[in-house]
């Protein structure tokens, strides 16, 4: 008996391998992933970071195929082609979408960040808490900033009052708020369209940070700048849902790890960098003057934006939220980053 189980045993172990089948944390997963500027963008850049670290530790599991320039869709449409999985990732600019997304508005308010990289960290640990309601339709990753840009013009703008009959190009809707409050006119267009605006007198001017005016060429058309922290544009970057849901518990656990706010200070310093060095090489450029504000030019400015914020709280309030400990808490997270201006 004993020599029967033995000869059993050594014909068990002689006998071929049975297949294993792979792990479901082990299949393989590519993503698509979505933007709207174009490759020579430092965005592009911090997108292959991002998904060169995810395949890395995901053991080559994760890959991804980028898709630059509105490849996949428009700017305006990077919400719902995550939405709808046309996009498994996708850079999404809420403001294009004026009312959708009141919450991470507060955000946009003029005058409020230094710079982008603590800017970023502010913003993101404090959206955190909003994210799940405001964007529920996908899975949220993280928020980030640009380096603050501020109103370029093909002719001289010092005070508010200057704004008063021009067409504007605005980042964002707070911004668009912002040239009604002041009587100019909105002229909408994607970053990738807005020269042509310009180039045909459509627009007067734009609200743009300093490195991208260069990299789209609208400093060739546009040649008096406000050399002041105006504005920020915030920017989410978001998964399709049911792609992230059936992702292996294992793969989810990297995709995690990359939607941090450590991440989103990651993924927006190299553009917060590419941004910040422009002003210099506008400055640079002959035939541009860079206008630096008085003290209380400065102040005019400010007092000009006021009514915005309680725009944005009566926008909040129609959601049903209450904006004050909204408000509180971004002042807080500002403050905690030594973010602000």
């Amino acid at each position: 008996m004993k020599i029967a189980k033995a000869l059993a045993m050594i014909a068990l172990l002689a006998a071929p391998p049975m297949s294993v089948p792979a792990r479901a944390e082990d299949a393989p997963v590519q993503l698509k992933l979505s933007h709207w500027v174009p490759p020579s963008h430092p965005l592009q850049a911090a997108i292959q970071d991002w998904a060169d670290s995810i395949k890395a530790d995901s053991h080559g599991t994760i890959t991804a195929v980028i898709f630059p320039a509105e490849q996949l869709g428009k700017a305006f449409d990077h919400y719902d082609m995550a939405r709808d999985g046309i996009a498994d990732a996708a850079y999404v600019n809420p403001g294009y979408q004026p009312g959708r997304f009141p919450i991470i508005a507060a955000s946009d308010l003029p005058f409020q960040y230094k710079d982008a990289k603590t800017g970023t960290a502010a913003l993101d640990a404090w959206y955190r808490a909003y994210a799940a309601r405001e964007m529920k339709d996908v899975q949220y990753c993280f928020a980030f900033i640009h380096d603050p840009g501020t109103l370029h013009a093909r002719r001289r703008v010092v005070v508010p009052e200057d704004l008063r009959g021009m067409k504007m190009r605005p980042a964002n809707a707070t911004i668009g708020n912002l040239v009604t409050l002041l009587g100019g006119t909105n002229v909408q267009a994607s970053a990738p369209g807005a020269r042509d605006l310009l180039d045909r007198g459509v627009a007067d001017g734009i609200f743009f940070p300093w490195g991208s005016l260069v990299l789209f060429g609208i400093d060739k058309t546009v040649h008096y700048h406000i050399d002041a922290q105006l504005y920020v544009t915030s920017f989410v970057w978001v998964l399709n849902k049911a792609r992230y849901a059936a992702l292996a518990p294992t793969q989810k656990a990297v995709i995690d790890a990359h939607c941090t706010t450590e991440w989103a200070v990651r993924f927006a310093a190299p553009w917060a960098d590419f941004e910040a060095a422009g002003r210099a090489k506008v400055k640079a450029e002959p035939g541009h003057e860079l206008i630096e504000l008085t003290p209380e030019q400065l102040a005019a400015w400010k007092r000009a934006a006021e009514p915005l914020h309680a725009r944005w709280a009566a926008d909040v309030r129609r959601t049903g939220a209450d904006p004050a400990p909204i408000d509180a808490a971004l002042r807080a997270s500002i403050a905690e980053h030594h973010a602000g201006y």
